[in-house]
This record gives C-alpha cells, sequence and structure tokens, in this order.
C-alpha cells in the first residue's frame, strides 16, 4: 500500500502540473504540443516507476532512465521546433522536473515532491506577470537589487558576530544587519509604492515594516516627505509604523517574560488605539496622493543614509555600555533612553530577562514602557529634521497624544492596586 500511495502521488504530481501545461497549451491544435495533461501524468508516473525498480536493479539505473527520457524529450522538442519554430523550453524542463518529482515521490520525499509540484505549477502560471515586470524593471531597480543582495547575501553572513572594543559594545554583524534592514526597507517601500500604488504602497510597507524596525520606516519615509505632495500621506505611514512598534513589544515581553505582560497591557494598549487612530485619521483625510502613479523614490537603493544610520547606532551601543558598567541599576533609565534611540528590541528583551530577578519588576515595567516613549519621541524629532516642519507638526499631533496617553497610562498603573510583586 505504500507503494501504491506513492505511485499515486508521483501521478497527481504530473497531473497537477500537466493541468497548468494543457491550460496554457490550450488553443493548440490536437497533436501540436509536446505534452498536455495526460502525457505529463504518466510521465509522473514513469518517474515513480523507474524509482521503485532502479531500488531493486541498482540505483544507476534511474540516472540512466532519466538520460534516456531526456533524450526522448529533447527529440520530440527539435521536431516541435522544426514545425512551429518556437524555441521555448519550458514545456521540456516541467518534463524533466514532473519526472524527478514522480520517481523523488517514490524515493519517500512524498510531501517534498508534492509541495515542488505546486510551486513548479505556480510559477509556470505566473508567466503574463512575469514578463510584465520585467518589462516594466528599470536598469537602477535591477542594479539596486543586486547591491542590496551583494550587501546581504554576501557580505553579513562573513561578518564576525561577536563584541569588539570597550565592554565588547561593537558588533559589526548586528551593526551592519540594521544597515541591511534599513537599505531594504527602502528597496520594499519603492516596489510596494510601485506594484500597489503610492497610497496602498506606504501603507503596506508601514505595517509591515513596523514589525521589524519602525526606526527604520520612519527614517525612509522621511527622506520621501521633502516631496509636499505625499507629506500627509507618509506622515500616516510613520504613526502606522509607530503604532505598529507597541504590539510587538508586547509580543516580545511575553515570550521572555510574560508575568510582566499584565502590567504592560494598559499603557501600550493604550498608545497603539490612540497611534493607530491617528494613522487613520491622516489616511483618510489624505488626497493629494490617490492619483499618484509614480513612486516618490528615484534612486530604489541608497546606502549612505543607511551607513550614517548604522554609525549613530554603534556609538548608542558604545554609550549604552559604558553607562551600565559605571552606574549598574542607578543608570538604568539613563541606559534605557539612549539604547532607545536607535531601536527598542534589544532593551526590551533585557529588561525583560533582567526582571526574572535582577530588577525589580515594576522598575522593569517603568523602563520598557519609557523605551517605547522615547523611541516615539525620536522618531518625531527625526521627522522634524530629515523631513521639515510640515510632516513633522502632522507625525506630531498624533504622536504627541500617544506620549501623553502612554504617561498618564502608565502613571495610572504604577498608583493603583495593579502592582503585586512577590
Amino acid at each position: 500500500m505504500d507503494e501504491l500511495l506513492s505511485l499515486a502521488v508521483a501521478l497527481a504530481v504530473g497531473l497537477l502540473i500537466g493541468t497548468e501545461r494543457g491550460w496554457h497549451e490550450r488553443s493548440g491544435e490536437e497533436g501540436s504540443r509536446i505534452a498536455g495533461i495526460r502525457t505529463f501524468g504518466l510521465i509522473g508516473l514513469l518517474g515513480g516507476l523507474w524509482a521503485l525498480v532502479a531500488q531493486q536493479l541498482g540505483e544507476l539505473l534511474l540516472g540512466v532512465a532519466f538520460a534516456a527520457f531526456a533524450i526522448l524529450v529533447m527529440v520530440a522538442y527539435a521536431r516541435a521546433v522544426a514545425l512551429r519554430h518556437d524555441v521555448g523550453i519550458t514545456t521540456v524542463m516541467a518534463a524533466l522536473v514532473t519526472f524527478a518529482l514522480g520517481a523523488l515521490a517514490v524515493r519517500g520525499q512524498m510531501g517534498v515532491a508534492a509541495a515542488v509540484a505546486v510551486v513548479t505549477a505556480s510559477l509556470l502560471s505566473l508567466k503574463p506577470v512575469l514578463h510584465r515586470w520585467l518589462r516594466h524593471l528599470e536598469p537602477s531597480e535591477l542594479y539596486g537589487a543586486l547591491k542590496l543582495l551583494l550587501i546581504s547575501v554576501v557580505l553579513l553572513p562573513v561578518l564576525p558576530n561577536r563584541g569588539y572594543g570597550p565592554w565588547q559594545a561593537l558588533n559589526p554583524y548586528a551593526i551592519w544587519w540594521l544597515v541591511v534592514l534599513i537599505a531594504g526597507l527602502s528597496f520594499a517601500a519603492y516596489f510596494a509604492m510601485k506594484i500597489g500604488g503610492t497610497r496602498k504602497g506606504i501603507m503596506l510597507t508601514s505595517l509591515l515594516g513596523g514589525m521589524v524596525s519602525s526606526t527604520a520606516v520612519t527614517l525612509s519615509f522621511s527622506r520621501l516627505g521633502r516631496n509636499g505632495d505625499l507629506c500627509r500621506l507618509l506622515a500616516a505611514g510613520v504613526v502606522a509604523a509607530s503604532a505598529t512598534m507597541f504590539p510587538r513589544i508586547l509580543l516580545e515581553v511575553a515570550v521572555v517574560n510574560p508575568a510582566l505582560l499584565p502590567h504592560l497591557l494598559l499603557p501600550m494598549g493604550t498608545m497603539t488605539l490612540v497611534a493607530y487612530g491617528g494613522a487613520w485619521w491622516l489616511w483618510r483625510s489624505n488626497r493629494d496622493g490617490s492619483n499618484v502613479t509614480q513612486p516618490p523614490l528615484r534612486n530604489p537603493f541608497e546606502l549612505l543614509p543607511a551607513l550614517q544610520f548604522g554609525l549613530l547606532l554603534a556609538l548608542i551601543m558604545l554609550a549604552s555600555r559604558a553607562l551600565y558598567a559605571w552606574f549598574g541599576e542607578r543608570g538604568i533609565y539613563l541606559l534605557t533612553a539612549l539604547s532607545s534611540i536607535g531601536d527598542v528590541d534589544a532593551i526590551v528583551l533585557s529588561l525583560a530577562r533582567m526582571a526574572h530577578g535582577e530588577l525589580e519588576g515594576e522598575l522593569s515595567i517603568r523602563a520598557i514602557v519609557l523605551a517605547a516613549m522615547v523611541n516615539t519621541l525620536v522618531k518625531w524629532v527625526l521627522v522634524f529634521a530629515v523631513a521639515g516642519r510640515v510632516m513633522g507638526w502632522r507625525v506630531g499631533a498624533v504622536l504627541g497624544p500617544v506620549l501623553l496617553g502612554g504617561a498618564v497610562s502608565l502613571w495610572a498603573v504604577a498608583t493603583g492596586s495593579i502592582w503585586s510583586w512577590h
């Protein structure tokens, strides 16, 4: 029964890919196609049968069978080219993949074979979409993507992931990872606005980017905010990214120290609701960006601003470690404020872990909320400094009440009967 089941999966894999190929070439005359749904089903079954035979007669036999099948397919392809003058080899490659997937299913990898078959059929069906993207792809976009891959896939993995300098505060891997993050968010914002339109793309990038680094989103959007036509829409994006930071903090605390979570719900929840409400108000009140068809990003990859941010972060890391070493717990608030200038994740996770015994729970709660408020204030100042007063006041019209709501709710929690540390 196991063998029959694996052969059934091999047949299903071929039928799935064959369905896509048959639908793609459905307008062709009978007999003009290299392979259709029935042929692809038989190819998958053939691969499974040869894998089954090879288990009994030797592994080399499967390789010989695949080579013979490849020769047969190439002969059929040559005949098709002579008749139709169509030199595309997509169907030929799909047939070879189908044979391999049928053999893989019989070898006990039925889940992998089924998953790859779905991916293959999806990729084959995306031809119009992919070709349309390629036609609209500009040289600067292609070069920008390659540069981003170079600094992330090639350079980032070889950097040492350990501390250097005083107090081991400077980690090349961590710093460069933030450089890649900022560059990647700028790149994502460019294509999100180009594919989804400026109005939808900005908010999509804000919500997703805020789950990674709302500060990086703020930096990217502030640089775009010099374009007055999109000022209100970009302000809504900055506020939405800032709002997403608060649930992210709650998630981090829930993983590291769930005991702190009930005490953070009121201040973090208040700031979340006010920020999302303000972002919705800014987005709904925008009218200028609705007819913008071209994304405001002219260069999809600019490394210099990301490098500058990385240098600032390195300085903050060094200063934070120095304060902690010199003042210990007495400097926890100052450490939190400085650490939150660039990013809140590291300090939030540290405070949550320290609340297990090194710090009092009440102090940890206040410091975590302080980190969120300081980072929110920094984003507001960043918008003023980079984008200018117009966008800065629009962002401040929301972030100001956010900070006020966080402070009032934290005071209510701290002075009430909710504290119960034992």
